[in-house]
């Protein structure tokens, strides 16, 4: 039986305001998720952090990623579509995965259209869908690259490019039109999705099995199983389910995640976006199946990952290229080239770093899916992380400008140019596929605030909104987060409509607090109040009622495990959230690289202003050698520290938004 999700055939302009009333992930009815995040737009952004990268994004990043996907002299992305449409003439211009970049920047307008309400953002919707329509083929087939030769040349190939980004498009197709339905109650793009699913269910039918692996950078695992909740379809289910199956059973490569079946697979190497991507859409398939060998091989991986091959900084995916490890031990029949990849357990480099945006992006997808299936907390520390942290990274604090890659330090002295080198720039011409991506992150970042569950709400990050949303048993729930967090670990909740009944309120204790302290109306609260899970409140909730959570926030020094070499002996700095780095700006005239920090410094935070953008620096007492002279020196005797320095640190987050200058997260500790 279908899931009644949709209301009425999808041919219309729009159809019910209740198809409407579903979170961005729709986990509500997926029998083996534990939870869903509330619905689009039930999150308004009052005041604080995310109210202001909010307005940024959409008073800046949304407009000027709009304006950049519609100008052809910069980026031809959308006159593709207009080519493919026969609205305009010309050739095919930019990567493949171009369509991709479009759907990613239409779903960010979407998100934000749920948000804001703005009619000019629906307008503009109209418009580019109406041009996507006309562009695909009648047998749902939509990419612009071979439509486009197609009409130059006669020629039908599909899917015959192991490179080729077509499922990548059709993925990002999909997982927009869902969000545009469930923004605007519009069908027009969602038709098309379906046209373009049903394509795929086609084709997979009788395609080769090289043809059926050339699918790299899955997003089409999500985005298959996003329209089968959004339409109730049980064969995009199915369609999604021979996806998994039939990885791995030809010839793969390490760098596509597909050497071996998915099941099969013990650790991750490769490609961090198409890894990323392929773990958050099994993560998908499990939801709606219980397929145990599935979340068996997800939760091996994640251990991999997180324990072994994971920044700080929440990045991922730290080799620009190398080779896999299968060909660590000399057999030289298993070595493969990858690149933007995960490499050797603790093989964490931070000069060359390579954290794709994208990647650390693929990360919060799998760890928010994670969470919504298992309900540990672990997975909401992975999403925190890499939100404050490697996502943000990847934008200016003015919205403008843009990260491909997220180093953990830069220097002017580094004797390589890397390409993509970790500078922020309004348009990256190799490679724009962050920037909208990021955009939509931000955009849809309410999401990740709050989870419903059968026992009530759940509390997984915290920021200044306003909530409106119903339970699990349709109950309705209203209430005011007050906070200045991350600057400071003062949460304040206070109800303002609440189910009759005893509801649960759980407010999650991140893992990198190891004090906390909760009161309800001023009484302090019976409760386990344990680092890395949830604390829970259960009574019977009145308007008025408040919640108080403190989550203690010292600046703390952290050290890697000895394995990763290019951080031994070394420690960064983190308060709350937050990692620290240290920028040449806020040290002139100094080499940053010779300041050592010394293990009992005392931390100081201090509001600064960067680019009009308030953040809490960290001010202390440092030390630093002023022998820095290394030309043509590759050994010397140790020099001693000879003076003390006051340093300023701020948020890795912000670094590089007072021009590109050196920077590092990791700095030497001396006793």
């Amino acid at each position: 039986m279908k899931k009644l999700l949709l209301i009425g055939v999808l041919v219309g302009a729009t159809v019910s305001t209740q198809a409407q009333q579903h979170s961005l992930v729709n986990t509500s009815a997926s029998p083996y998720a534990s939870r869903t995040s509330v619905d689009m737009g039930s999150v308004q952004w009052t005041s604080g952090f995310w109210a202001e990268r909010f307005a940024v994004c959409r008073d800046s990043m949304v407009p000027h990623l709009w304006h950049t996907y519609n100008d052809a002299e910069l980026c031809h992305s959308f006159k593709n579509f207009e080519i493919a449409a026969g609205l305009d003439t010309g050739s095919f211009k930019g990567p493949s995965f171009h369509d991709g970049d479009f759907y990613k920047t239409l779903e960010a307008v979407a998100a934000m259209y749920a948000a804001t309400k703005d009619r000019k953002l629906d307008s503009m919707m109209d418009k580019a869908i109406a041009v996507i329509g006309k562009a695909q083929r009648k047998d749902g087939y939509v990419y612009t690259k071979s439509i486009i030769e197609q009409q130059q040349t006669g020629k039908r190939e599909m899917f015959d490019d192991k490179l080729s980004f077509e499922a990548y498009n059709f993925g990002h197709l999909m997982t927009a039109a869902c969000v545009h339905y469930r923004a605007t109650g519009k069908t027009s793009l969602l038709n098309i999705a379906k046209k373009a699913t049903d394509f795929l269910i086609a084709f997979y039918t009788k395609a080769t099995p090289q043809q059926a692996r050339n699918a790299i950078c899955p997003s089409h695992y999500m985005g298959v199983i996003e329209m089968y909740r959004t339409t109730g379809e049980v064969k995009y289910l199915q369609l999604a389910k021979k996806l998994i199956d039939i990885r791995g059973m030809t010839e793969g490569t390490d760098d596509n995640s597909d050497r071996v079946p998915f099941r099969d697979m013990k650790r991750v190497v490769g490609h961090a976006v198409r890894a990323n991507y392929l773990l958050a859409g099994v993560a998908d398939v499990y939801a709606e199946t219980g397929d145990t060998a599935l979340l068996h091989t997800l939760q091996l991986l994640w251990e991999d990952i997180v324990n072994r091959k994971l920044y700080v900084t929440g990045g991922c995916g730290a080799l620009y290229d190398g080779v896999s490890v299968d060909g660590i031990s000399y057999n030289p029949d298993t070595v493969q080239r990858i690149h933007q990849a995960y490499g050797k357990n603790y093989q964490l480099p931070n000069l060359s770093a390579y954290n794709e945006t994208c990647a650390n992006i693929g990360s919060v997808l799998w760890n928010r899916r994670m969470l919504q299936l298992t309900g540990d907390a672990r997975y909401a520390d992975v999403v925190e992380l890499t939100l404050y942290n490697s996502v943000l990274s990847g934008v200016s604090v003015n919205g403008n400008d843009y990260c491909y890659t997220n180093p953990l330090a830069v220097s002017k002295d580094y004797p390589y140019h890397l390409r993509w080198e970790g500078s922020r720039k309004p348009y990256i011409a190799l490679s724009n596929c962050c920037p909208p991506n990021t955009v939509r992150t931000i955009a849809e970042v309410s999401s990740y605030m709050y989870s419903v569950a059968k026992d009530g709400l759940y509390v997984d990050m915290y920021g200044s909104n306003q909530l409106q949303t119903k339970l699990a048993d349709g109950s309705a729930l209203q209430l005011e987060q007050v906070t200045g967090y991350p600057w400071d670990g003062n949460i304040h909740i206070t109800i303002q409509q609440a189910p009759a009944k005893s509801t649960a309120i759980h407010l999650r204790i991140p893992g990198w607090c190891g004090k906390a302290q909760l009161q309800v109306n001023g009484q302090p609260v019976n409760t386990a109040l344990e680092s890395g899970s949830y604390a829970t409140v259960t009574r019977q909730w009145k308007k008025g009622d408040v919640i108080a959570l403190v989550l203690d926030m010292p600046a703390t020094l952290l050290e890697a495990n000895p394995m990763v070499e290019e951080a031994r002996n070394q420690v960064v700095v983190k308060r709350g959230p937050l990692v620290y780095c240290l920028e040449a700006a806020d040290l002139p005239g100094q080499d940053i690289f010779q300041v050592s920090l010394p293990s009992d410094i005392v931390l100081k935070p201090v509001p600064v202003k960067i680019d009009n953008s308030e953040v809490m620096a960290l001010e202390g007492q440092a030390r630093l050698t002023t022998h820095n002279n290394w030309n043509n020196i590759l050994y010397r005797p140790l020099q001693a520290a000879d003076k003390t320095v006051t340093i300023k640190l701020i948020p890795y987050y912000a670094w590089n938004n007072r021009g590109y200058d050196d920077m590092t997260v990791w700095m030497p500790v001396v006793k």
